[in-house]
């Protein structure tokens, strides 16, 4: 029987959570010209059964977080926030790297006042900073949560080495890295993740507009009589316990959709053909 719920240390949530970066604008920066919208994309991704959401302060940068604030606070008391910092956003086209210690108790305490909390579920470094030691980076984390500012901790974009480095500095409960049916170059990181029993966040979940036009993906499909979006997260569901997908979209019908694939179960024989 696939689980239908995870850890997240001492939390637990539904395994098919909601990455909100996509109801900010183009290129992940600022409002969308649709505002509520984006706020009703919000609002219904927790009916639908989302109690997981993701987000960054990288994410508009800074719109993102207060636009869960603006839909959903006072937040109901299942609902989990996942937010992360660590990248700079000068501008649109840039994701700079920035794992300084000042750098990253700046970003919590910025993602503490546009949420409205006074802790933080799960805090992530967004990505390491080659910069500067990962133990640096981790060490200040740990330090906020022992200030009771973060209960737990992740790490992204990481390596399974950088993954054994982060452990070894704090208790580390989730791993978000790209992850989907057409780039799997992460799986090392995912069996690493089994073995510990870490929740593996896999980001851009559906992959690239190919990757849902591959004919077996197709097959399956139709088969079930469902779209190849729902077919990826229920293949995505089924290739590990220890799973917790969170797709994005700035879109309501396609938001339905989505939340769909957590119902839809698939055979040894439709896994093996994707496989």
């Amino acid at each position: 029987m696939r689980p239908e719920s995870i850890a997240l240390g001492d939390l637990r949530v539904r395994r098919l959570g909601f990455g909100a970066m996509r109801v900010c604008g183009p290129q992940v920066w600022g409002w969308p010209k649709d505002r509520a919208n984006a706020l009703a994309v919000l609002r219904r991704a927790y009916d639908l059964g989302h109690n997981f959401f993701d987000t960054s302060d990288a994410y508009g940068p800074q719109v993102n977080e207060t636009q869960i604030a603006a839909a959903l606070h006072p937040y109901p008391k299942d609902l989990v926030i996942a937010t992360k910092g660590g990248l700079l956003r000068p501008s649109a086209p840039r994701w700079d790297r920035c794992g300084r210690p000042q750098h990253l108790r700046r970003a919590l305490e910025g993602s503490l006042k546009r949420l409205r909390l006074e802790r933080i579920d799960l805090y992530q470094l967004h990505a390491p900073d080659p910069k500067v030691p990962l133990a640096e980076s981790i060490g200040a984390l740990a330090e906020l949560q022992r200030a009771g500012k973060i209960r737990h901790i992740g790490v992204s974009n990481v390596s399974a080495a950088q993954l054994a480095a982060a452990r070894r500095v704090a208790p580390i409960v989730s791993v978000q890295n790209q992850y989907n049916l057409g780039d799997r170059s992460s799986e090392g990181v995912l069996r690493a993740c089994e073995k510990a029993k870490i929740a593996f966040l896999p980001w851009y979940p559906l992959g690239a507009g190919a990757a849902l036009r591959a004919a077996k993906l197709k097959q399956v499909a139709a088969r079930l009589r469902a779209t190849p979006a729902q077919v990826a997260l229920a293949w995505l569901l089924a290739r590990s316990p220890v799973m917790l997908p969170i797709p994005g979209t700035h879109s309501l019908a396609h938001l339905e959709e989505n939340a769909a694939a957590a119902e839809l179960r698939l055979t040894a024989e439709d896994i093996a053909m994707l496989d």
